[in-house]
């Protein structure tokens, strides 16, 4: 039976409501709003019916307090004296609807009756969402191919379990989601979620930002900083580009993963720790080992239960699902119509290799959707670089989106200008710069860097 609750200063609205409700609900009164709170707090309330005006107290702040304790329950207001700003200022803040009295019972049952029907079928929407992902992907991550099958197959076996993994695959591919889902899927859902992009921190930033420190280690240290580590307690820690580690703390981490346990800078008191540890890259770490760039008893370490991400174009089956979710989500964050594609634009898009993966096709859905003045999305919407792509593939030229090297260019050079011309091409976004060119931010800034210096 589902329950109705009554916020009424006056007692006889609250007793003849009661009266004519609890033959069909579970029916709560009150007289004060405070007590009508409390009431939400420690009852399965499904709907209330409120009053507009309690003697010295706004309604509306009541219906705000309401919904920021549950958006579910529905509240129906009750006024005598209504007006058009009031209504419309109480649907805004979250009111299903409203009724004047005196109250006509007959409408009120209607009213609720409806109420009660909407709250059902919001239910079923989110019922048949979820099980529509649940076709479509595993957890949050999208693809039904055989390939992503693998994949969410392993992640189903290793969840539940603390060993480390390492997550594998080219960049825009997807590998923080991948360790998102084991964490948000695993029984250390509970837990914090850290994440540390070792490419992304510069290397002196780096140590202090995994292990923290204590107030007055170096100079700008002006309190104690909790590192990743410790964060992570009860939880997982994330570290992305592990590939980008440097030499230098490669040791300091193996430590860490060895004995559980984290030094903060500027102490020597030592902190237990309980994490799972996930790592990933899109660098082959085990050739890295061989040249010497990697140690090795990390390296073993960490890839305990590897998981390759393969790129989007060796599962292109998942595209229209991919573009689908893309067109939806960015409509919505836009406040446009859901588009839709021409069909030259479609065959073109599942023809496209994807060199920035998944990464990439969403930039080009999210530009897309920003220009397309109407609800299909033609050539003239995509980027410029993918027009040129399909429209003058042969042509070269250097015109901002191609880069023409004189024949006898050294490599050094070629990799300059290819280096520059894509950051500026990118608006000088170096994150997204790197993703493109298949590198890491912190090999980029060292180039940028290097350039710099020879100026």
């Amino acid at each position: 039976m589902n329950s109705i609750l009554v916020i009424d200063d006056e007692k006889s609205i609250c007793s003849s409501l009661q009266f004519a409700l609890e033959d069909h609900y579970n029916v709560f009164t009150t007289t004060d709003p405070n007590e009508g709170i409390s009431i939400i707090k420690n009852q399965e309330i499904d709907l209330v019916l409120l009053d507009l005006r309690l003697k010295d107290i706004d309604g509306i702040e009541i219906l705000k307090e309401i919904k920021s304790i549950d958006q579910a329950i529905n509240v129906i207001m009750m006024t005598a004296y209504s007006t058009i700003e009031s209504s419309v200022k109480a649907m805004k803040e979250g009111a299903y609807y409203y009724i004047t009295k005196p109250i006509n019972m007959e409408q009120l049952f209607l009213l609720i009756q409806k109420a009660f029907e909407y709250e059902s079928l919001k239910k079923e929407v989110h019922r048949l969402h979820q099980s529509l992902d649940e076709k479509n992907g595993y957890g949050r991550m999208i693809g039904k191919s055989k390939k992503m099958e693998k994949v969410y197959h392993l992640i189903e076996k290793v969840k539940d379990i603390d060993s480390n993994v390492l997550i594998t695959g080219e960049s825009g591919t997807g590998k923080e989601l991948v360790a998102r889902t084991i964490h948000e899927l695993g029984n250390r859902k509970n837990g914090p979620f850290e994440v540390v992009n070792c490419a992304a921190i510069p290397e002196n930033l780096l140590e202090s930002e995994l292990f923290g420190y204590r107030k007055g280690t170096f100079t700008g240290a002006v309190h104690d900083k909790v590192g990743k580590f410790v964060s992570a307690d009860g939880g997982t820690l994330f570290l992305d580009e592990i590939g980008e580690l440097p030499l230098s703390l490669q040791a300091k981490i193996l430590r860490v993963i060895q004995e559980r346990e984290v030094t903060p800078l500027g102490t020597n008191k030592k902190i237990k720790i309980n994490f799972r540890l996930v790592s990933a890259t899109n660098r082959n770490l085990f050739e890295m080992v061989q040249k010497g760039q990697y140690r090795e008893d990390l390296y073993f370490r960490l890839n305990v239960i590897p998981i390759h991400l393969p790129p989007l174009r060796e599962r292109k089956e998942d595209l229209p699902l991919f573009i689908q979710h893309f067109l939806e989500k960015n409509s919505q964050r836009m406040k446009k119509p859901i588009k839709q594609l021409s069909r030259s634009v479609t065959k073109f898009l599942y023809e496209y290799d994807y060199p920035g993966n998944v990464r990439e096709l969403s930039n080009i859905i999210e530009y897309a959707v920003a220009l397309s003045q109407n609800h299909t999305i033609d050539f003239e919407d995509l980027p410029p670089f993918l027009k040129h792509n399909h429209s003058e593939a042969n042509v070269q030229k250097e015109d901002g989106d191609y880069i023409v090297f004189p024949i006898g260019s050294t490599l050094k050079e070629i990799e300059k200008k290819t280096i520059l011309k894509t950051l500026e091409y990118y608006g000088g976004h170096r994150k997204n710069t790197a993703a493109v060119l298949g590198i890491s931010e912190r090999s980029l800034r060292n180039k940028l860097k290097e350039y710099r210096s020879k100026q």
